[in-house]
């Protein structure tokens, strides 16, 4: 055995500290975490068990649960009123999405200028955020009215006659979507005007020297530079989007003719309504198992369009 190494109880000794230590780090790090994970668990993590127990039943919330397996999901694939809901769902996130991220990034451009009183405009347009849905929609419903409403009277004004918004299976879908872009425009706002202004004022000021005009600086600098806040925007409000609900059951319950029943309807239906929180559990899943998917593919593809730093 030559200086330099080591009797072997020592390295015995070591190898045995080794996993001790790993231990100890990780009941240190539990013990921090503690005050987080009892509600996580309590709240989250249980209730999420116990509604994928429950989707393995047929349950009235009355009687004693039945198990029939997969049969909840073997119906709710093959029944025309599920597939109807998730086409509702997505083709309100078609509406929803590009209409407040284009809102809410013409809202950051205007106020990272500076102008008078820009604070006291950033806070006007972040009011609605906080405010509740049931304001918010109730307001909206009554903007929308087509009888008395204020946006039928300003289009007649101009000879315009409106449409029957929140009444009509056409246009109730669109007022749902003018309304929730209307009140999330301010939070998309914050997260891209903190994305602007981390931009680095030298390489707009490059541009500008080496004769960029404003929209090819907007397009290969902005943009890109931008793409970090705009992948976290795309991912909450498709993650909101799936789960719209608040503003649906207030402005329409679902109607006019289930033009509006979107999956979270389906499933506080399916629960209240019909008493079936089996078939309402096993949707739950469907929809957590669809935006799992969706959000996967996104964190996947960020890797092509996503620049940081």
């Amino acid at each position: 055995m030559t200086l330099t190494e080591a009797p072997p109880k020592a390295r015995a000794m070591h190898g045995l500290a080794r996993p001790r230590r790993r231990w100890r780090y990780a009941g240190t790090v539990a013990l921090f975490l503690l005050p987080s994970l009892v509600p996580l668990t309590l709240y989250t993590l249980i209730p999420m068990v116990g509604s994928l127990w429950i989707s393995l039943h047929e349950w009235d919330l009355i009687t004693q649960m039945r198990w029939i397996g997969l049969g909840n999901y073997v119906e709710l694939i093959g029944d025309p009123e599920t597939r109807a809901a998730f086409l509702h769902t997505l083709y309100f996130i078609a509406g929803y999405l590009p209409l407040v991220y284009a809102g809410g990034l013409g809202l950051a451009l205007l106020l990272n200028r500076a102008m008078p009183a820009r604070g006291l405009l950033r806070g006007i347009y972040f009011l609605p955020v906080i405010t509740s849905w049931v304001v918010v929609a109730l307001m909206w419903k009554w903007l929308l009215n087509p009888a008395s409403g204020v946006v039928n009277w300003a289009l007649a004004l101009f000879g315009i006659s409106g449409p029957g918004w929140w009444t009509d299976p056409d246009w109730a879908m669109p007022s749902i979507i003018l309304a929730s872009a209307w009140k999330d425009l301010g939070f998309v706002m914050i997260i891209l005007l903190a994305g602007l202004q981390a931009i680095p004022r030298e390489i707009q000021e490059a541009a500008m020297v080496d004769g960029a005009s404003a929209w090819r600086r907007f397009r290969h600098i902005t943009l890109p530079l931008l793409s970090p806040s705009t992948f976290f925007v795309v991912v909450i409000s498709l993650i909101n989007g799936f789960q719209v609900f608040d503003q649906v059951q207030i402005m329409t319950g679902g109607g006019p003719g289930g033009a509006t029943q979107v999956v979270v309807s389906q499933i506080y239906d399916l629960t209240f309504r019909y008493g079936r929180a089996g078939a309402a559990s096993a949707l739950s899943w469907l929809l957590f198992a669809l935006v799992l998917l969706v959000t996967i593919v996104q964190i996947r593809g960020q890797r092509r369009w996503v620049h940081y730093g």
